[in-house]
């Protein structure tokens, strides 16, 4: 087996794990006081700031319960970036869903593109997990499998606007779009908020005219 899919395997099997909710309605009432904390202190102090012993004493659990659930940091982060994943997936399924022709693309893609803007700027925990991706290999291993995700939902739309182009190509681009999409909110949020707002119009001008050719 090749190492990318060694990878892609191993970044599922990690999916699977995070959303093994705990079978017990207190159980799982503990697990969100857990996320929503760390999620407090990540808002406030960012995630390289966030100590497990804090998190435990916001959520009113002991530092063993939280053990339980989350070993580590990186588990509760992972956590986290999966729920906004899965936010993302379905803005986007939601967006793309009733997309027949060239126009509709145009409309809903933009729109999801926009919608997909103002989440990164509204949630900065969202923001702050993104934002450090690139240095933690199994948040890359997982960006990784929501953007195969993201691109087969861009290309069934693809395909139903365009039916007689590569089906082949049409995946490699539209898996090539949701990823560089990634990239793009993360640019976006480093600069300041006016040449954010024009590097995602850019974005979405540039997306479209490879989308749709004249």
């Amino acid at each position: 087996m090749a190492a990318e899919e060694t990878d892609m395997v191993t970044a599922e099997s990690d999916l699977a794990a995070l959303r093994r909710a705990p079978s017990q309605k207190r159980s799982r009432e503990r697990v969100e006081r857990m996320l929503a904390a760390a999620s407090e202190v990540i808002a406030e102090q960012g995630s390289d700031a966030m100590r497990m012993g804090e998190v435990a004493e916001r959520a009113s659990v002991s530092i063993g319960s939280l053990y339980q659930y989350f070993p580590d940091k990186g588990s509760i982060i992972r956590t986290l970036a999966d729920r906004y994943n899965t936010l993302g997936r379905e803005c986007i399924e939601g967006e793309l869903a009733n997309v027949r022709d060239a126009q509709g693309l145009r409309v809903a893609f933009g729109g999801l593109i926009d919608t997909y803007y103002q989440l990164f700027l509204a949630e900065p925990v969202m923001r702050d997990i993104w934002s450090g991706t690139q240095a933690d290999k199994q948040l890359r291993d997982i960006d990784l499998v929501y953007g195969r995700i993201n691109g087969e939902i861009l290309g069934r739309a693809l395909k139903r606007v365009r039916p007689q182009a590569d089906p082949g190509e049409i995946d490699r681009t539209a898996f090539l779009v949701m990823s560089l999409g990634e990239a793009a909110m993360r640019l976006a949020i480093s600069v300041g908020r006016e040449e954010g707002d024009r590097l995602v119009e850019t974005y979405k001008q540039m997306v479209l005219r490879e989308l749709l050719p004249v």
